[in-house]
C-alpha cells in the first residue's frame, strides 16, 4: 500500500509570516510589536514606595485606549559562559591556592544550578496592530480565516508587506512611546525588541527547553521549528511501510 507523503508542515499552522522592521507580521495581515522590561521586588519595598507604584500602575492600566499583552516567560538559567569564564581564570591563575579555590567554586555554582533549576524571568508586552486596521474588505476576510486554504497554497497576505510594515509603524509607535512613559513613572527600564531578538524569543517560545543559538536575521532561511522526527527517519519509516 502506498505511502502518500505528507504536504502540510508545522511551519503552515504557525501565525508568523515575517520579521522585519522590529516588527512580528502575521500571515492574516496583523503584526505585533514585542516591548521588554525589567522587573522590581515589590516586596523589599517600603508601604509608601509600594502604594507609589500601585498608584503608577493603575495610572497605566487607565490611560490605555487600546489592548496590550503582558507575558512573563521562565527559562531555565543559562550559565554555560560563566562556567567557561571560570574555566578560563582557573587556566591562568599561576597560584595553586587561588586555582584550586576557583575550581571549588565553579564545581559548586554548576552543582547548584543543576540541583535547584535556577530559572530566569523575562517580561514583555505586546503591542497588536489589528488587520482590520489595514481598512479593506480582503484584510476583513484574512482576520476572520487567516489560515483557509489548503496546506501546500502560497500564502497571500490582505495587502503588500510595505503597506503593513508603514501603517503598522505608524498605528504602533506612538502607543510604544506611551507605555515607554508611563513604565519609566512606575520605576521600570523597557525598550522595544530587535530583529534579532524577536527572533531569538520566537525560536525558544516553540522550542521549549532549547537555548537560543546566535541568529543572524540576514540568514534565517530556515524553519523557526526544529523537526523532533528527522527526515532521513521519516524516508526509512515510509519504506518499511511500502514493504
Amino acid at each position: 500500500m502506498p505511502v502518500q507523503p505528507l504536504t502540510s508542515t508545522t511551519q503552515h499552522h504557525l501565525p508568523v509570516h515575517d520579521i522585519q522592521n522590529d516588527l512580528v507580521i502575521l500571515k492574516d495581515g496583523a503584526a505585533t510589536m514585542v516591548i521588554e522590561t525589567t522587573a522590581v521586588n515589590f516586596g523589599l519595598l517600603s508601604e509608601k514606595e509600594q502604594d507609589a507604584i500601585i498608584y503608577a500602575y493603575a495610572a497605566l492600566l487607565n490611560s490605555l485606549n487600546f489592548p496590550i499583552q503582558i507575558l512573563i516567560r521562565s527559562e531555565r538559567k543559562d550559565i554555560t559562559a560563566y562556567l567557561d569564564l571560570l574555566t578560563q581564570a582557573e587556566k591562568k591563575q599561576t597560584s595553586i591556592k587561588k586555582r584550586d579555590w576557583i575550581r571549588r567554586y565553579r564545581a559548586f555554582i554548576a552543582d547548584t544550578v543543576q540541583r535547584r533549576n535556577i530559572l530566569d524571568k523575562k517580561f514583555y508586552l505586546a503591542i497588536p496592530f489589528s488587520a482590520l486596521e489595514l481598512g479593506s474588505v480582503k484584510s476583513l476576510s484574512a482576520a476572520v480565516s487567516p489560515f483557509k486554504g489548503k496546506p501546500d497554497a502560497p500564502l497571500r497576505l490582505p495587502a503588500p508587506l510595505d503597506e503593513i510594515i508603514r501603517k503598522a509603524q505608524t498605528a504602533l509607535v506612538p502607543k510604544r512611546d506611551h507605555i515607554l512613559r508611563q513604565l519609566e513613572r512606575i520605576g521600570l527600564s523597557a525598550r522595544q525588541l530587535t530583529n534579532k531578538e524577536l527572533l531569538s524569543l520566537l525560536y525558544r517560545t516553540y522550542n521549549p527547553g532549547a537555548f537560543a543559538p546566535p541568529i543572524n536575521p540576514d540568514q534565517m532561511l530556515g524553519p523557526i521549528v526544529e523537526p523532533i522526527v528527522k527526515e532521513e527517519k521519516s524516508e526509512n519509516l515510509i519504506k518499511t511501510l511500502e514493504h
